[in-house]
């Protein structure tokens, strides 16, 4: 059995705009609905979901026969909870709330396998077929991509370095935090917030990183 190709970070290298939806459903049959419906990417949530990876792995599961390309969000930028979700199988990681270079190295550091990283190894997971996927742990790193997530005042300076940290392969404005970190709570549409999301977006996109957003 092939390691699967990850074809959102394949689209994203090629500059391939990638339209997706956000999965706040905790349940399997919705994410399989969801994957019906002809998106590029679907990310299942766990920062603000009842989410475990259980669950997780029976949405990547509901998901699999479909054309639409499957990521995961954890809660935090936590190597252990990192590991969980890419061994039920998600190969798409979306970090949430990096407001450093520090902080980017560390989520690369939690999903990919050493010697590039610390990603735990574990031979039988629905990451590695149960293990019926040829040289995985050599091979996976290739195919994990890594989004980080931009969402406070204080990051938006650090965007650069965060960008020029290797491994990171796009960054995601988040506009209901950063909304609230620049003194706007709820009010995601408020001009200085659309400027500050605009503004950044086109600091990445200078970088050579994929950048996104979430559209409100």
């Amino acid at each position: 059995m092939d390691l699967p190709k990850n074809e959102f970070k394949a689209a994203l290298k090629a500059g391939k705009q990638q339209i997706g939806l956000w999965m706040s459903i905790a349940n399997a049959a919705s994410a399989e609905a969801v994957a019906t419906c002809g998106f590029d990417w679907v990310m299942v949530d766990t920062e603000h979901t009842p989410n475990d990876p259980a669950q997780v792995q029976a949405m990547l599961q509901a998901m699999a026969p479909y054309p639409t390309h499957a990521g995961a969000r954890p809660g935090w930028n936590d190597a252990v909870e990192i590991k969980r979700l890419m061994d039920a199988g998600a190969q798409t990681i979306l970090v949430p709330y990096v407001q450093s270079a520090a902080e980017a190295r560390a989520a690369v550091a939690a999903v990919l396998y050493p010697p590039h990283g610390m990603r735990g190894v574990s031979g039988l997971s629905r990451a590695s077929r149960f293990g019926a996927i040829p040289n995985y742990t050599a091979t996976a790193n290739a195919e994990i991509c890594l989004l980080v997530q931009v969402e406070t005042k204080a990051s938006l300076d650090q965007i650069e370095a965060i960008a020029a940290v290797e491994g990171v392969d796009g960054i995601f404005i988040g506009p209901a935090d950063l909304a609230a970190s620049l003194g706007y709570p709820g009010q995601l549409g408020h001009p200085e917030v659309k400027a500050a999301v605009l503004d950044a977006i086109a600091r990445i996109k200078a970088t050579g990183k994929a950048a996104g957003f979430l559209g409100v």
